[in-house]
């Protein structure tokens, strides 16, 4: 029986604009790992960190800015590594922001689109998925048992 890690979390960050809500994508810039692809935020959960506190640091060290507001994606991104024998479990937030992103040497540009064409340059299906859930779930209202950080009022 293959183990289970929680390890890392995967981050959507959006913008609400008049018509639609529109989601940011970093690319990962040459020399780094997925160089050239369009991703999501992400990163590694530190020892003695809540995985909500690995979603709110990660975006705000790659973007510069905080999120007005942080929620869960109510699911998981989950696949397995055969060469560890081990299924890995990415729990998935979505993260207002209040401006564009100031990029940094891991990435060399961005770009806020709407579901269906951010979906489009993502590689992974589970992260295909996960933005679509963070964009219906957004459109429909996010239940407040949901909401780890609140917008300012």
């Amino acid at each position: 029986m293959p183990g289970s890690v929680v390890r890392v979390v995967d981050v959507y960050p959006y913008r609400d604009s008049s018509v639609n809500p529109e989601f940011l994508l970093l690319r990962r810039a040459p020399g780094t790992q997925y160089a050239g692809q369009w991703r999501m935020v992400g990163g590694k959960i530190e020892p003695g960190e809540a995985a909500w506190e690995t979603a709110h640091r990660e975006v705000t060290e790659e973007t510069s800015h905080a999120p007005n507001r942080l929620w869960t994606v109510p699911s998981v991104n989950a696949f397995y590594e055969w060469q560890d024998d081990r299924i890995n479990l990415i729990p998935a937030f979505a993260a207002a922001l209040p401006a564009d992103p100031v990029l940094d040497e891991e990435h060399d540009a961005f770009a806020w689109l709407p579901a269906e064409e951010a979906v489009d340059r993502l590689t992974w299906p589970e992260q295909q998925r996960l933005l679509r859930l963070a964009d219906q779930t957004l459109r429909a209202g996010i239940p407040p048992r949901l909401v780890v950080q609140a917008a300012p009022e």
